[in-house]
């Protein structure tokens, strides 16, 4: 019965988030991926030990991968523990891994992960076909977000005052 309710509060849990996707890429198509992790991976995730900032997603041989990510090594793990850093298969279909493919080759863009969240008890990877920002699309990106905090706050204390 205390698994059932423990369950429960995992669902749609965010275990990593990847911010800094957002601030240098414009971000296209997104998709769903499984992750193929070890025993002391999923421990390790579910603890929060993630980082993904560094990491990006690959096709090779008709195989989606997850490059760079940092899972840190799981606390009680023993010899068995995993690597930190290592290239961890994503679960596609073949007709998205066959869009991806098609994105980084003839395209030119890249596969970034946005975040790695819990659903239906399973580790699950978003990831985004990405387009690299110039510095001036990032001062703009960051014009606008100044512009709507500032419009939020005016129209808050607006309201606070009426």
């Amino acid at each position: 019965m205390a698994a059932a309710a423990n369950k429960g509060r995992e669902e749609g849990k965010v275990l990593s988030d990847n911010r800094q996707a957002g601030h240098h890429y414009f971000l296209l198509d997104r998709y769903e991926a499984g992750v193929v992790l070890s025993g002391t991976e999923v421990k390790a995730a579910k603890a929060g030990k993630v980082q993904l900032r560094e990491a990006y997603a690959s096709v090779e041989d008709n195989e989606a991968w997850l490059m760079q990510a940092h899972i840190s090594e799981y606390s009680h793990g023993n010899q068995f523990n995993h690597p930190a850093v290592r290239a961890r298969k994503l679960l596609l279909h073949r007709r998205e891994i066959d869009k991806l493919r098609v994105a980084i080759k003839e395209k030119g863009l890249s596969i970034v992960p946005v975040r790695l969240y819990l659903k239906n008890g399973r580790i699950k990877c978003e990831i985004a076909v990405a387009k690299g920002k110039k510095l001036h699309d990032k001062r703009e990106t960051e014009r606008a977000k100044t512009a709507e905090a500032e419009a939020r706050t005016a129209v808050r204390e607006s309201k606070m005052r009426g």
